[in-house]
């Protein structure tokens, strides 16, 4: 007996293959940091207010060659939640959350981080390699963090290649009026990236980021562009009303035609 559904069953198959293969090539088009190996990144979400949220994520022995810290790097190693939030809370820094993974034989750490003031990131053990400035300036919001030596700490034999990278992406909340991350940098309209080799970085070699940023969000104009369609709409829907009506009124006024003939 012929096994009629076997053969749909390998299309099928073939066809979500085929329809991944596409998915993942179109996102690595889109961007291009898909395909990058960062060993350690940081992505920051900036308000206007100056509150911030931070994540960041990076190898643990990123951590312990940049930071200084002290932490197990085998990929077999018990991942400790509360030994990594304590190294990243402080005063004025929040832990929101941890997690970890495996990527190229290594074990990651996640953190997901809350700052009431982005200016005083800097006075966190973990993010006291950079001086961080966000002031106004001609009528501006100015973002600018320097980037300075690292603890340049020796892991040993920890599986780089010499093709590890270190990102910083900053997403912020207006339109960009200035930055300093190169040509055609913008993602989306609002986010920045800066890349630097983690060779590099190890060295302490700097790193400066700077952007400058219209004092109005984005969704302040979104919000209001809104409003206005909705007016606009609400506008042209009176005036069909009235319209509609005022040609009811006019119908019910004149006289039926067959009566003027009687």
């Amino acid at each position: 007996m012929l096994n009629v559904g076997a053969p749909r069953r390998r299309s099928a198959a073939r066809c979500l293959l085929a329809s991944v293969a596409l998915v993942v090539l179109a996102a690595g088009c889109r961007t291009p940091e898909f395909f990058k190996q960062y060993e350690y990144d940081e992505d920051l979400y900036l308000s206007l207010d100056g509150s911030a949220t931070v994540y960041v994520n990076a190898s643990l022995p990123a951590l312990v060659a940049l930071r200084g810290v002290d932490l197990d790097t085998q990929p077999a190693a018990r991942f400790d939640r509360d030994q990594i939030a304590a190294l990243f809370e402080s005063p004025d820094v929040h832990v929101v959350r941890v997690s970890s993974s495996r990527q190229h034989g290594r074990r990651f750490a996640h953190v997901r981080l809350e700052v009431a003031d982005v200016r005083k990131l800097p006075g966190n053990r973990m993010f006291s390699w950079a001086t961080v400035r966000f002031d106004r300036t001609d009528g501006l919001f100015r973002f600018r963090e320097d980037l300075g030596k690292s603890a340049e700490k020796a892991v040993g034999d920890v599986g780089w290649t010499g093709k590890e990278l270190v990102g910083f992406r900053l997403h912020l909340p207006s339109k960009i009026a200035y930055h300093n991350a190169g040509e055609n940098n913008l993602l989306r309209g609002n986010i920045l990236v800066w890349d630097q080799a983690l060779a590099e970085r190890l060295k302490g070699d700097p790193l400066e980021m700077e952007a400058r940023m219209e004092p109005t969000s984005i969704l302040y104009h979104t919000l209001w562009l809104f409003i206005g369609s909705m007016g606009a709409a609400f506008g042209v829907l009176a005036v069909i009303i009235w319209w509609v009506v005022t040609r009811g009124k006019d119908r019910l006024a004149d006289p039926p035609s067959d009566s003027l003939h009687r």
